[in-house]
Parts: C-alpha cells; sequence; structure tokens
C-alpha cells in the first residue's frame, strides 16, 4: 500500500492485523538459512566488519534486536522494538520519492547458535506476506567469530511483487542498495557506540 502522507498508527495497526493471516508470498521459506536459495529472485549478500570482541557484539546484537539495522527517516518499523521471534509480524515503513510504502513481513526463524569457527551468531529471517512490495526473505545476523571479529550479515532473494515495483525494478533495486549500505553504516555506528 501506499499514501502521499505517513499514515498514522491506527492504519499501520489496522492493516498488519489484516496481513497476520495470510501465507508468505513465496514457497522457500528458511532458505536463507542455507546457499541454496530459489531461481527467479535477485540475491543480495551484504556484510561488514563491525570490530572486534564481546563488548562489539553485544552492542551490535542490542543495536538488532532493537531494529536500528532500519535506516532512520525514511524507514521505520510497526509495532516499534517488536520481537524477533519466529512467527511474529511486522510492518515495514519505506518512504520513497515522497511517497509512503507500507509493506508487511512475518518472521520465519530465528538464529542463535554457535560452532564452527562461531563464538555466537544471534539474529532472524523474515518473509514477505501479500501485503508487502517485494515478494522473498531477509536475514539479518550478527556473528562473533572465533577470530574475536564481529560481522553483521544482510542477506536477501528477493524480486518485485507490486505493479509498480516491477516496472521500475532499476528504481526498486537502487533503493534496496540504498537500504543496505545505510543499514550496513547503521550498524557500524551502533557497534562503535556512535
Amino acid at each position: 500500500m501506499w499514501f502521499l502522507r505517513r499514515p498514522s498508527s491506527e492504519v499501520i495497526a489496522a492493516f498488519l492485523e489484516r496481513q497476520r493471516p495470510l501465507r508468505l508470498t513465496y514457497a522457500a521459506a528458511g532458505a536463507t538459512r542455507g546457499s541454496d536459495w530459489p531461481a527467479g529472485f535477485d540475491h543480495d549478500r551484504n556484510s561488514a566488519t563491525l570490530g572486534r570482541g564481546a563488548e562489539v557484539f553485544e552492542k551490535a546484537a542490542a543495536a538488532l534486536r532493537a531494529w536500528h539495522m532500519f535506516p532512520a527517516g525514511w524507514t521505520a518499523i510497526t509495532p516499534a522494538g517488536a520481537p524477533q521471534r519466529e512467527g511474529e509480524c511486522v510492518a515495514i515503513l519505506f518512504r520513497i520519492g515522497g511517497v509512503w510504502w507500507l509493506s508487511a513481513a512475518r518472521i520465519v526463524y530465528e538464529v542463535d547458535d554457535a560452532g564452527d569457527g562461531v563464538k555466537r551468531r544471534i539474529g532472524f529471517a523474515y518473509g514477505t506476506l501479500p501485503g508487502h512490495v517485494e515478494c522473498g526473505e531477509e536475514r539479518f545476523t550478527v556473528t562473533w567469530h572465533d577470530d574475536d571479529t564481529v560481522r553483521y550479515d544482510l542477506c536477501a532473494f528477493s524480486r518485485p511483487r507490486h505493479l509498480l515495483a516491477r516496472l521500475g525494478k532499476p528504481v526498486a533495486r537502487a533503493y534496496q542498495r540504498r537500504f543496505v549500505k545505510q543499514s550496513l553504516a547503521a550498524m557500524q555506528q551502533r557497534a562503535a557506540g556512535t
């Protein structure tokens, strides 16, 4: 859905309530756990080093849990501070070209593991619901490696679902790249404590 003004919290809540019972818009739920992603989607794997050590990991993990990887000013998550647990639904608000876009997603799985060169990894992936402008899945993780480095990974497979996104795919992809760049920068700032 799109709006010429930022939608009210009541409009967003009603939209999200309608989306909650709906199925994901793609068949490969959970595919971002591995490397075998579905054909017919754009595949994006992005990563940034956040620093080293337990303190950096804890700051980055707190930022991730608070949805601070979404760039302020032109993106927002509703409900703010929504838990990142399997089955939870969120509304994602983007402002693009003076228009507010409202999309919906469901948490598909949570990540909290260790092993194989990893001291600890936390995060989650969400999948698109019918009220999303795109179709696909996106995974956000913070990983503390055995060599003490801490990395933020933002990985997704997607394709345009809304007619305007399909017609303007180069513009949609440009905004996806902008989101990634700003998300990586936001997590680097949070991990550094700035």
